[in-house]
């Protein structure tokens, strides 16, 4: 089997005004024409066929050989950013001049790995560029010590909508854990001040005792990111996205006209990362269950078992941006609006504010020597 991407023919879907091809609008959650703006309602898969929904995938499988494919169409290629290196994917046409990460414009053809998974669902964009760009201009704005430049212009003119890769993992777990759990408790000390008298205090002591326990825990759709283009602590910020009830079976639709980034963290590692945040989690699960006011000596014993992944996009707005000698990103999520950024600080405002503050301190010393 191969993973190599599908060739079979994407269907289209032209306008019936014009005959230009449909792309999916955020605003209009349709198929709109890019071209004379006719909105052409459209249902995916997962509507007309109920059996087309998304599905988990097992992982011990997948790791064995990952032949997972679902085709991103015909027209599909691939380009990798010379400065940056994130791989952009475009589907039916779409042209890059320049990095959407980065804003480079030294992007060179890339040739498409034949082991590459495909995505198999897709979270569609649902706010729209205007909406980002409200949203956008409201953070800028919110910063005070940001350039007044970078505030009025808000710079949303390199705006960007793009689907991320992200990989979602399931497992349930068992695990026993021991420990001491400590009991604290109080007892009546005497002792003498500075000063000769005699005088009793509370002190805390703590009895340990050993403690054990055992839990039951489902992860359902732990989120992973597979992307290097986007900034990993603005990721973080924008997340969740609500992809365990929202997905969508992937379809072309969805993705023609937009910028999809291949995923540069594979399945392997990703399936690292997601262990390791599990068993942070569980330890912290277990923790939590030991009785008492502290513990130590903390062991978990964690099985994991059935676990299973699934390869997504996920929307994404960004705005990149040089200021000065520096590259700044400013990203919203394009499921919920939640946005998170980087933004360059005005010296200027932060020395005035500075002398503002000493003299307001020294106001309020001299009123107070004043009242003495």
């Amino acid at each position: 089997m191969t993973d190599a991407p599908s060739t079979a023919t994407v269907g289209k879907h032209p306008c019936p005004e014009c005959g230009g091809d449909l792309q999916w609008n955020a605003a209009a959650q349709s198929l709109r024409c890019p071209y004379c703006g006719t909105i052409v309602p459209w249902t995916p898969a997962q509507a007309a066929d109920p059996g087309a929904g998304v599905v988990e995938l097992d992982l011990a499988a997948a790791l064995a050989d990952p032949a997972v494919d679902r085709g991103w169409g015909s027209d599909r290629r691939e380009v990798q950013c010379q400065s940056c290196h994130a791989i952009s994917v475009f589907v039916d046409g779409k042209v890059a001049k320049r990095c959407e990460f980065c804003g480079s414009p030294a992007i060179i053809p890339h040739e498409s790995q034949q082991d590459a998974i495909t995505p198999q669902s897709l979270l569609p964009f649902r706010i729209s560029d205007g909406q980002v760009r409200d949203l956008i201009r409201t953070w800028y704005g919110s910063h005070f010590f940001a350039p007044n430049k970078l505030k009025t212009a808000a710079l949303t003119d390199t705006l960007s909508g793009i689907y991320l890769p992200y990989w979602t993992f399931d497992s349930h777990v068992h695990a026993t854990w021991t420990a001491e759990a400590g009991h604290y408790y109080y007892e009546t000390e005497h002792y003498t001040d500075s000063k000769g008298q005699r005088r009793t205090r509370q002190v805390r002591h703590t009895r340990w005792v050993p403690a054990a326990g055992e839990l039951e825990h489902f992860f359902d759709d732990e989120l992973v990111p597979g992307t290097t283009g986007v900034h990993a602590d603005l990721l973080r910020v924008v997340e969740p996205f609500p992809t365990t009830s929202d997905l969508k079976p992937y379809a072309h639709e969805f993705v023609r006209g937009w910028t999809v980034e291949r995923y540069q963290v594979d399945l392997r590692r990703a399936a690292e990362t997601n262990m390791a945040q599990m068993q942070d989690q569980v330890r912290a699960l277990c923790a939590a269950q030991v009785p008492g006011d502290t513990q130590r000596n903390l062991v978990v014993d964690a099985s994991y078992r059935g676990r299973t992944f699934k390869h997504i996009l996920v929307p994404l707005w960004l705005v990149s941006y040089t200021y000065g000698s520096r590259r700044f990103q400013v990203i919203a999520n394009g499921y919920t609006g939640k946005v998170a950024g980087e933004w360059p600080v005005s010296w200027v405002k932060v020395f005035f504010a500075g002398v503002v503050a000493l003299l307001l301190a020294a106001i309020v010393v001299y009123v107070v020597l004043q009242s003495q």
